[in-house]
């Protein structure tokens, strides 16, 4: 039969590690000549049987009566089933393959269960085989920002920009593990003892950060920094209250007049989010070329190139860094250059790039105020090696970044953009700025949370008011300042 092993049966004494993932993806199709799979046909009667799964309903998750169950069925189910023949199947119908076998399998066992617990039971094990297994519920709830797992037995989450302990659990390490290496394998990465840290990211761009023993003692830990599944506007960063109405008309305007861009801030700020907002304002004639890490940037322009650096191989050759990235860029005659994060050498090749005719480039790092990003900044350059005054990085610094937007995350959780400022020039060997919008914190209410108000510094007439008034943009501009001092 289509799906199952001809040489074995549930329950069989065997128990191999969990299967890889199956190859195909969703939407392959099996050929017309495959038999369909009969869910009528019994599995051998001559197995032991189970006590009643009084812990396997969902609210009994950690009943270690319930993982005992579920791990027999699961061992039983990969004695029976053909991974090769599944995963000639699309999605939906490998699932339902899966559930009919494990429903005889229940049967066959005498494993009393309610219809509840039942379907509890089959999502699991589907899960586990076909997706992502406990992280599955997690990665389907658009709430969630952050899933961390600590370990088999430990896994938080961030909601609303508060951490809470949830009641997903894996079998063991080995399995947490194993899904680990599922993720990464599928952009072509590996994670083990050999490579115990690695990036990666899933099929929707959520990025992911894999860390493994020995390197992590109570066993993998995994982060998964999840991407909403509708991609953010300003309008709704407005409507978060991360930033006024009026400072994101002056945003908008920064963006679409070509200003060369850094947004800084601390993890966990929104700094990835920001910058997607940022490119909404790009024009769709422009050929745009993005620079990651791990790919996560959503970008909606037409004409976009996504890079991805690489890792080394197993010889320990092959890498690509960021730098070779953003140096290849300009080869490929882009318009604007958009990195991801910035962390090392590769903020000189973006400052050329910048500089160099590339305007409306955009790029992240990490830092706590605008006057820290310049000067990581300027660190960073300095790690790539190169020989240069002080005084000429700066120089370097303030030639090719027009504004800097701060993002934070506040301790009620909340996010805001703090600070949207210019780089001006220099005076002796200092670098010098001037805010355009700051956001004051006044308070709190009876809840914790935090009460503020995003403020016009009454500048009038920005430094890149010439920009403005090229792209036609100074009216709009002057108008958006004005309301914002009122």
């Amino acid at each position: 039969m289509f799906g199952r092993r001809h040489d074995s049966q549930p329950g069989a004494s065997k128990t191999p590690p969990p299967p890889p993932a199956p190859k195909a993806q969703a939407g392959a199709s099996v050929q017309s000549a495959t038999p369909k799979p009969n869910p009528k046909a019994k599995p051998a009667a001559d197995l032991p049987s189970q006590a009643p799964a009084r812990g396997a309903g969902s609210d009994a998750r950690k009943s270690p009566e319930y993982y005992t169950i579920k791990s027999t069925i699961f061992n039983a189910l990969i004695d029976t089933i053909d991974l090769t023949q599944l995963a000639q199947l699309d999605t939906e119908s490998a699932r339902e393959e899966i559930r009919d076998i494990v429903s005889e399998i229940i049967s066959i066992k005498n494993v009393v269960m309610s219809i509840a617990e039942q379907e509890g039971l089959l999502q699991d094990i589907c899960n586990d085989v076909l997706g992502y297994g406990p992280l599955e519920p997690l990665l389907a709830r658009d709430d969630i920002s952050d899933i961390m797992v600590n370990g088999a037995g430990t896994t938080f989450i961030e909601v609303g920009g508060k951490v809470e302990e949830t009641s997903i659990r894996f079998r063991d390490n080995s399995q947490l593990l194993n899904i680990c290496q599922r993720i990464v394998s599928q952009v072509g990465r590996r994670v083990d003892e050999a490579s115990p840290i690695c990036d990666a990211r899933l099929p929707d761009g959520s990025r992911v950060n894999v860390i493994a023993p020995p390197l992590a003692i109570d066993g993998a830990a995994l982060t998964i920094r999840k991407f909403r599944k509708d991609k953010l506007t300003m309008q709704d960063l407005v409507g978060f209250d991360s930033i006024t109405q009026d400072g994101a008309t002056i945003l908008g305007i920064v963006g679409n007049v070509r200003c060369n861009v850094l947004i800084s801030g601390g993890t966990g700020s929104g700094k990835t989010t920001l910058l997607n907002c940022m490119t909404g304002f790009i024009d769709l004639d422009e050929r745009v070329i993005t620079c990651e890490d791990a790919a996560e940037l959503q970008l909606q322009q037409p004409h976009v190139v996504r890079l991805e650096t690489r890792p080394p191989n197993l010889e320990g050759t092959g890498e690509i860094t960021m730098r070779d990235l953003v140096k290849n860029c300009l080869r490929m005659r882009p318009e604007r250059i958009i990195v991801g994060e910035v962390r090392g050498p590769e903020a000189f090749d973006l400052l050329q790039a910048m500089n160099t005719g590339h305007d409306g480039s955009m790029g992240t790092l990490h830092a706590n105020s605008p006057r820290e990003a310049l000067s990581r900044l300027e660190a960073m350059i300095t790690m790539g090696g190169y020989a240069l005054p002080s005084r000429t990085i700066r120089e370097m610094i303030v030639g090719s970044i027009d504004i800097i937007i701060q993002a934070a995350r506040l301790r009620d959780g909340s996010r805001r953009i703090t600070h949207i400022t210019e780089v001006l020039g220099t005076e002796g060997e200092v670098i010098t700025t001037q805010d355009l919008f700051l956001y004051d914190i006044e308070g709190e209410d009876e809840n914790g949370r935090l009460l503020g108000r995003h403020k016009s510094t009454g500048i009038a007439r920005p430094a890149f008011w010439d920009k403005a008034k090229y792209y036609n943009k100074h009216r709009e501009l002057a108008e958006a300042l004005d309301q914002a001092q009122g």
